[in-house]
């Protein structure tokens, strides 16, 4: 071969590889210019950011509870703070519906050697079906005790092989066991699909984090359904000629402890309780595993002073189990520490026998040792004596244990859902709110206030000095490169593009979805902007770019379709605050770092948002009258669509406010500017698809009206941009008037 040859058969293998580096490498290059944080060690981990500044918030609740707890010393004391929890419980927790009649059906018996299973439908709420099984000992004499079972989370409920086992045993030592499925589990998943037999959502965590979500949008929550399905289990026992009314028991593991823990605290007529694999305490759980799916929340739980050892506290001096590993999930320093505070409750009242911690050495799993000591603990205190000894027993197979006709409540009876009894609970909210907006001026002026409270929003403080770390130089602007200070311990990264001259320059505000830098690049929205002659100020706010998501994302994740994490939103909702709050207040902290720039025309601020940080830029200005203009690309029209709708994308849920439904929506925020100019670009609904012209009329009277009555209609538009479309043919004018 001639060297020209070689250098030809070289140059046809590896160019396009050197080429597709130097691409890679050029790449990478550009967004590491982009950079504001990069190099400092202080940061390294600022991408977590978000989970630390909540978890911090969280601590000082749980610090304040502390230091109430160690003051306590008396019998006295401590019976008044049990009434202070249990009022406490039911705000966050409640209002529970009135009970109705629970129309209970035998639908199948089973009969086993030793024992018969009874399947059961009931109704919790009317329509709402609860499908159960009752675990009958042969040969009843004589009034039994009875244990309530609590599945966790098994998209096949009670049927799983090491729930069955702790049931079957339990009846093979003479107790009757009453086993039924949570919602989002067994024969009552919530969103399900006919054509594949399964939830169209996800596993258990995410069927009961998606409507979950919705209940807390309510100021509701799942847990509210999942204890009332508890309380009127008890009532079906208590209907029952062979049960003890004086003994009744509770267990579970995992999402079942979490049950038991919660239906025992609300219901006095529960003897004995024994959750396994589930109790910790606050602080521990959001120093490893961090917060958990939508069932284990309290809407305002952490905020009103309440731990996991309220639940058991409660009730006391009633007997309790803890039933724990040492290599759980859930905390075991947590569960010590949480046992140690209870147990000087238990003293207090001459009963620390009561209150008993077991552990064994395992996983997030059940093992024999702490299972017998299960079957002692409530053979003591429900007064059925025998051996704890576990047997070996034989599983009922799933199609055994189905109880409805097709397997699913939704198909068979046609049952209510979480979704739809939280619509209807939304819809009363709403109906009893449109009086409000009568005196349309007194409205807006009483909505800046509730949306402050319910979104968590704080006054930013005056007087953060930016840190420059650096500029890049473009045709005709540079780039630079800057932090402040942010809420808590975090900092606000954030680029400033500035047209070439002295200024001074109308500044605008702008927030994407994705990153400070996801516009930024040579011939990007950003640049547009700047060759208007504005400068742009693009951060990365809590929880995005170089401020995060970080490195959690939770067990509420993984939907179908798409993965967004919602648990972080549940912390904030724990701690009385929202992302959207914190975010918005970070905004108007970077307005006031900015007002103090030379080069800046203070009385021309404008902010621009696009998708979820619509609510964002939206609270901000609400809040801030120093931004005079606002333009919103693809802002959801309203958050009660997240509500009234079964199915939405999850994307829009860590914008929302949880708590507004009833009190506020977005088209109020929206009359709250006015009479600023105000822009909305392709309003979509729950689904992102765009809002029809007639739900627009509809949804934005509000905004419509307030305007008018201010008498500047003409602020005020709604526009629809199509993909071929440049900013000039929407944005021209907006920016120029």
């Amino acid at each position: 071969m001639s060297s020209l040859n070689g250098i030809r058969l070289y140059l046809l293998i590896f160019l396009p590889l050197i080429v597709s580096v130097l691409s890679i490498n050029t790449l990478f290059a550009q967004q590491e210019d982009l950079l504001v944080l990069d190099n400092w060690i202080k940061f390294r981990d600022h991408d977590n950011a978000l989970y630390h500044h909540l978890s911090e918030q969280a601590k000082k609740y749980l610090d304040k509870r502390l230091l109430e707890i160690k003051s306590i010393s008396t019998s006295d004391e401590w019976k008044e703070r049990q009434s202070q929890i249990r009022e406490t419980l039911l705000q966050v927790v409640g209002p529970f519906p009135p009970k109705t009649r629970l129309h209970a059906i035998i639908v199948d018996t089973i009969i086993k050697e030793g024992f018969k299973v009874e399947k059961i439908v009931f109704e919790s709420r009317p329509h709402f079906y609860v499908t159960a099984c009752l675990y009958l000992p042969e040969k009843i004499e004589k009034k039994r005790p009875a244990i309530i079972y609590c599945s966790g989370h098994s998209d096949i409920g009670f049927r799983n092989g090491p729930y069955q086992l702790v049931i079957l045993n339990l009846v093979k030592k003479g107790f009757i066991v009453f086993a039924f499925d949570p919602v989002g589990q067994g024969e009552r998943i919530q969103h399900y699909d006919v054509d594949f037999a399964e939830s169209k959502i996800g596993l258990p965590t995410v069927e009961h984090s998606y409507p979950g979500a919705q209940c807390f949008l309510t100021g509701s929550s799942l847990a509210n359904y999942i204890i009332w399905d508890g309380i009127r289990a008890v009532d079906y026992l208590l209907s029952r000629e062979e049960v003890d009314i004086e003994r009744i028991g509770i267990t579970g593991r995992s999402g079942g402890g979490t049950q038991a823990a919660y239906i025992a605290a609300f219901d006095k007529r529960i003897l004995a309780v024994a959750p396994e694999c589930y109790t910790t305490s606050f602080e521990r759980l959001l120093e490893s595993m961090g917060p958990c799916d939508a069932e284990q929340n309290f809407y305002h739980g952490i905020a009103s002073g309440i731990d996991f050892a309220d639940l058991y506290e409660v009730r006391a001096p009633f007997p309790t189990l803890i039933i724990t590993t040492t290599r759980d999930i859930f905390s075991i320093q947590g569960a010590r520490e949480t046992t140690m505070e209870i147990k000087k409750m238990y003293r207090s009242f001459g009963k620390e026998k009561n209150i008993r911690q077991i552990e064994d050495d395992d996983i997030h799993a059940s093992t024999v040792n702490n299972r017998e000591k299960t079957y002692a603990f409530f053979q003591k205190f429900l007064n059925l004596p025998g051996s704890p000894d576990e047997e070996k027993v034989s599983y009922l197979t799933r199609e055994e244990l189905q109880i409805t006709s097709t397997g699913q409540v939704c198909t068979s009876l046609g049952s209510e859902t979480v979704f739809n009894l939280n619509a209807e609970f939304a819809n009363r909210q709403i109906k009893n709110s449109v009086a409000k907006e009568k005196n349309i001026l007194l409205h807006i002026q009483t909505t800046r206030q509730i949306a402050g409270d319910i979104s968590g929003y704080q006054v930013p403080e005056k007087g953060s000095n930016p840190v420059f770390t650096g500029r890049l130089k473009r045709d005709g602007y540079s780039i630079e490169k800057y932090f402040i200070q942010g809420e808590g311990k975090y900092v606000i990264p954030y680029l400033l593009f500035k047209p070439v001259g002295e200024g001074p320059f109308p500044v605008i505000i702008y927030l994407h979805p994705g990153d400070k830098g996801t516009e930024a690049h040579p011939g990007g929205e950003i640049e547009w902007f700047v060759r208007k002659g504005w400068m742009v100020v693009a951060p990365d706010l809590l929880g995005q770019g170089e401020a995060g998501p970080g490195s959690y994302k939770g067990d509420a994740y993984d939907f179908k379709p798409g993965r967004v994490s919602y648990n972080l939103w549940f912390l904030a909702i724990q701690i009385k605050r929202s992302l959207t709050g914190i975010q918005a207040g970070d905004v108007n902290r970077l307005i006031d770092c900015i007002k103090n720039r030379q080069d800046v025309n203070t009385h021309q601020i404008s902010a621009l948002a696009k998708g979820e940080k619509c609510p964002v830029i939206t609270h901000a200005a609400v809040f801030n009258p120093d931004i005079n203009k606002i333009v919103l690309f693809e802002p959801l029209a309203t958050f009660r669509m997240l509500v009234t709708h079964q199915y939405y994308k999850p994307r829009f849920i860590p914008s929302s406010v949880a708590g507004s439904i009833g009190q506020y929506d977005l088209p109020d925020l929206y009359a709250a500017l006015a009479p600023r100019p105000l822009l909305l670009i392709n309003v979509v609904d729950q689904i992102g698809q765009r809002l029809g012209e007639k739900d627009i009329e509809t949804d934005f009277s509000i905004v419509y009206k307030t305007y008018r009555k201010l008498n500047m209609p003409d602020r005020f538009k709604i526009r629809q941009k199509e993909a071929y479309q440049a900013l000039d043919d929407v944005l021209d004018d907006w920016l120029t008037n």
